[in-house]
């Protein structure tokens, strides 16, 4: 191995852990320039010069359900696929970003064989499955860990861990450039507008967004002058535009082709599927509504195993319900529009949350890219 310029293997599942995965790799070529990776990842990474075998969307799927079911064998498939061409030439060192189910069973199997093994995003361990520390001590050699608690938890199990904060607090500014953002999207200081972020995967938009795009439908008959803004994930414009046409066709709704950050960063509120966008909204200081929906089998699992009486990432990290979450029944057009016009019509509890979304940057901005390619480093050099 050269030190100076280590081969690394890498997979990324979806769009946040391309977004982190790309962060990441940024990171690390600052320190070694002429580093190599490659495996399964997405355009963030690209364009920090990885090499994809797969597309990082071959790992999207959404909760336990038939989806999972018919994808599984194509999954499998390529986990195998991997492994075997990551162990026919052993790469310095392999990074799992997320995706614990595809990653934690490929990083055993690396790690039997002497690869090194990073797992960056520790799995919710302290939320769900709580059980997976034993997988994880078999599959990590170390762990990177975006939350200030959860490398105790490894520590205490015997698994070397760090806190290197979130990336996401790095990039996103503190101050919140909210006017050249409504400049951007072409918005007036004075005109009220809800962001929708139905998520990034085809399942959770099938299941989510009709239900966000009735209470879109609903908000603008109660409110004509709000507007809404919805980004769109590259490639899934063809799935929410006929969405749109059929719970909202009538509301002044524009659809970006990505900018989910242009529109956090503009809005006055935003309604927002559960997962890594919540904490990315808590970063601009956003007053949101969170909301998720699964099938029953998935809801009825994951109530099952959940330890928390919070699922999103903001109240987590508060230990608070700072922000209200809907979740299945809860999450109907009704209750999500009277949510949404709470925040409108509280300017006090909006600067509250803000504030203490301003706090929780302060904690989770770390320099990420930094103590990451530090841990990384010790792997390295213990190799």
């Amino acid at each position: 191995m050269s030190t100076s310029a280590p081969r690394l293997a890498m997979v990324a599942g979806e769009t946040s852990g391309d977004l982190l995965a790309g962060l990441l790799l940024g990171g690390m070529k600052s320190r070694w320039p002429e580093l190599t990776a490659q495996g399964i990842g997405g355009p963030k990474m690209a364009a920090q010069g990885f090499e994809a075998w797969w597309p990082h969307d071959k790992l999207a799927v959404h909760g336990f359900n038939m989806e999972v079911l018919r994808r599984f064998r194509e999954i499998w498939t390529i986990r195998r696929r991997l492994g075997d061409r990551l162990l026919a030439d052993k790469p310095d060192l392999f990074i799992g970003v997320d995706a614990p189910d595809f990653n934690l069973g490929l990083e055993a199997r690396l790690k039997a064989e002497g690869v090194k093994t990073v797992h960056f995003v520790s799995p919710s361990i302290w939320a769900w499955r709580g059980g997976r520390i034993h997988k994880i001590h078999r599959s990590v050699d170390h762990m990177l860990c975006l939350f200030p608690f959860e490398p105790q938890i490894y520590q205490n199990a015997g698994i070397a861990a760090s806190y290197v904060g979130h990336p996401l607090a790095d990039t996103i500014p503190l101050e919140v450039p909210r006017a050249a953002a409504r400049q951007k999207l072409g918005l007036a200081d004075g005109v009220p507008l809800l962001a929708v972020l139905p998520g990034s995967r085809r399942g959770e938009i099938s299941h989510i967004a009709p239900v966000f795009l009735q209470t879109v439908a609903s908000l603008a008959r109660q409110r004509p002058d709000l507007r809404f803004v919805l980004p769109v994930v590259p490639g899934l414009r063809e799935l929410v535009e006929p969405l749109v046409h059929a719970h909202a066709p009538d509301a002044p709704l524009t659809l970006l082709d990505g900018q989910s950050h242009e529109a956090l960063a503009a809005c006055d509120v935003t309604l927002i599927a559960s997962g890594t966008a919540t904490l990315e909204a808590a970063l601009f200081k956003r007053p949101m509504v969170i909301a998720y929906q699964l099938s029953p089998m998935s809801w009825q699992i994951m109530k099952r195993m959940g330890y928390l009486p919070w699922v999103g990432l903001p109240n987590i990290l508060a230990r608070d319900f700072v922000v209200p979450e809907r979740l299945q029944h809860d999450a109907n057009p009704t209750q999500l529009a009277a949510d949404v016009l709470a925040w409108l019509d509280d300017p006090a509890r909006c600067a509250s949350v803000q504030q203490r979304f301003l706090d929780m940057h302060h904690l989770l901005r770390r320099d990420t890219a930094r103590a990451a390619s530090d841990a990384i480093a010790q792997v390295l050099e213990a190799r």
